[in-house]
């Protein structure tokens, strides 16, 4: 993400997709821009893919069915906006996570180290809430991150009504999908 510029971005607790599944995605993807598809379709068929392999959430933890732990991301989350990101919306879901940021053009921000400071903190906070369940060595967050740049307000329109209703969509419990925890 360039200063400037408006993304979508999706990240995942460590161990929520199936090395395998994770490698099958990666070769159709590879094979679709192989093939000549277009790289904004074959990343949105590349997403569509791998967000519906989280919502089943077949392996994995769920660390943030836990409301605490929930609240331990939204603050980072919100923490971005006092360091000159605009947060258009975001929503916790129990394995991952997805936001609509903007990086203001004269920000002087670093989106990248923005996401790993994000990712260190709540890692760091939320690993003293599963210490018994978590060993130290273990890894907390996913490294990396799903990201695509919107491309105008019509698709940044879309893809916060995604982000509503993505719990739900996922099948998700009512409780689930009306927590405060879904942001735009």
């Amino acid at each position: 993400m360039a200063p400037g510029e408006t993304s979508f971005l999706t990240f995942r607790l460590h161990g929520t997709i199936p090395a395998a599944t994770g490698r099958e995605l990666k070769a159709e993807l590879r094979q679709a821009q192989v093939a000549g598809t277009d790289h904004r379709r074959a990343q949105k068929q590349f997403f569509a893919r791998f967000d519906a392999v989280l919502d089943r959430a077949p392996t994995g933890p769920s660390y943030f069915e836990n409301e605490k732990m929930a609240e331990v991301l939204a603050g980072e989350i919100m923490m971005l906006e006092e360091t000159g990101f605009v947060v258009h919306g975001f929503a916790i879901l129990p394995n991952h996570a997805h936001l609509v940021l903007h990086l203001p053009a004269a920000s002087g921000l670093s989106f990248a180290k923005a996401i790993d400071l994000l990712h260190l903190r709540t890692g760091t906070n939320c690993r003293r809430l599963v210490r018994p369940k978590l060993p130290p060595e273990a890894e907390f967050w996913q490294v990396g991150w799903f990201e695509y740049e919107v491309q105008d307000e019509a698709e940044l329109t879309r893809l916060l009504a995604y982000v509503r209703g993505n719990a739900r969509q996922a099948g998700l419990p009512a409780w689930f999908q009306e927590w405060p925890y879904v942001n735009e």
